[in-house]
């Protein structure tokens, strides 16, 4: 069985930008693309560069979908399914987010 994680109050995420959070022992991504209720999470480990820095990643819109571009060799992951634009045979791992109260909080696997 899975449980909800508390990671932070929702308006200390800023609009744009992503979070590092340690859930049961892994490093997860956050995102909040813009000031609506709405986050995603995906692993932190960009799976190129072998370095947890995909929190640090630049979010940008193309062809109508959320993706992060990895700081270090800019390869895109879609924020919703975690598969990369670049090379379709790689993905990141997604959770499930949801708002509480105010708080983000993700699904732990």
């Amino acid at each position: 069985m899975s449980k909800w994680i508390s990671v932070c109050e929702l308006d200390k995420v800023y609009e744009g930008t992503g979070v590092c959070a340690l859930i049961e022992g892994k490093q997860v991504a956050i995102f909040r693309p813009t000031e609506e209720e709405q986050v995603y999470a995906l692993d932190n480990m960009d799976p190129f560069a072998h370095s947890n820095v995909m929190s640090r990643g630049i979010i940008c819109e193309h062809q109508a979908q959320l993706w992060v571009a990895s700081p270090l060799k800019k390869q895109r992951f879609n924020l919703q399914d975690g598969h990369c634009f670049e090379n379709k045979e790689v993905a990141l791992t997604t959770y499930k987010t949801r708002i509480q109260s105010g708080t983000i909080e993700v699904q732990a696997h």
